[in-house]
């Protein structure tokens, strides 16, 4: 895509379907210019043209299996290059729920892969034309797995525990900047993650499961109200709020430099 437009661009990954497919069209509706990034080209190509047809928007399909090293360094040349970038929104990312005990070494790789190394790389070259402008967004998809382990989810809680923990951490570095970072955390969406994850979605109490359109609103009033940690499904704002104080309390208690006198020899 030129960077001549006088619009400003939206890049959005696993944009073929789910999450991503909705915030394309979520935020081709507030004028961004989009940039599509999914490795399945027909549907991409599908998709880009619906929603140019329907907002008016430039829309630029960019086919790339973030998964790989090509994948992930053509789409981070993109946005180095690219400095009319104003949103990044990091949600491509796959699920394979077994126990590690008996699963191919290759599950836990790719989903590494994808989660963590696709997300970080994408997430350095786009933060530097963010940070000249000092405007603009990162928003990284999480899960509500980030904070809760099964005996089939140890490698998928560990890369969104690793999305939540990076985008605290941008936050920070951000703060005195006009540069916000939203991380996400969805429980049960119904996307087509569930389809190769090992879990099928039918396995899935229906009432648990909440329709991917009602996600990406809900998560972008989030990002409208300033909201740094989104839980969309999380109806008690003071249990967040609690769950948030108790995290930075623990952590300061840590700060003692003593050895905790229950774990003092007798």
């Amino acid at each position: 895509m030129s960077t001549s437009s006088s619009k400003k661009i939206a890049v959005v990954t696993g944009a073929s379907s789910g999450i991503g497919a909705v915030y394309a069209d979520r935020l081709a509706k507030r004028g961004y210019d989009l940039v599509l990034v999914a490795r399945r080209e027909e549907r991409l190509q599908s998709l880009a043209a619906k929603i140019a047809k329907t907002h008016g928007v430039r829309v630029e399909p960019l086919v790339a299996d973030l998964g790989t090293e090509a994948g992930q360094a053509s789409v981070e040349q993109f946005l180095s290059s690219t400095p009319d970038v104003s949103i990044l929104v990091n949600n491509a990312g796959i699920a394979r729920l077994a126990p590690i005990l008996g699963s191919p070494l290759q599950d836990s790789l790719s989903q590494i892969a994808l989660n963590i190394t696709a997300l970080t790389r994408l997430s350095h070259a786009a933060l530097p034309g963010l940070k000249a402008r000092n405007e603009g967004a990162i928003i990284n998809i999480a899960s509500a797995m980030a904070l809760h382990s099964m005996p089939i989810s140890s490698v998928y809680s560990g890369t969104k525990a690793f999305v939540l923990a990076f985008s605290r951490g941008l936050q920070q570095e951000l703060a005195d900047t006009g540069v916000k970072v939203q991380v996400v955390l969805p429980a049960a969406t119904a996307t087509e993650v569930w389809d190769q994850s090992g879990v099928p979605l039918s396995a899935l109490a229906p009432e648990s499961v909440m329709a991917v359109d009602d996600l990406v609103d809900a998560a972008l009033l989030a990002f409208d109200k300033g909201e740094d940690v989104t839980w969309p499904s999380v109806a008690d704002a003071e249990a967040i709020e609690r769950f948030e104080s108790a995290r930075a309390a623990l952590f300061a208690t840590a700060q003692t430099g003593k050895v905790a006198p229950r774990l003092l020899a007798l």
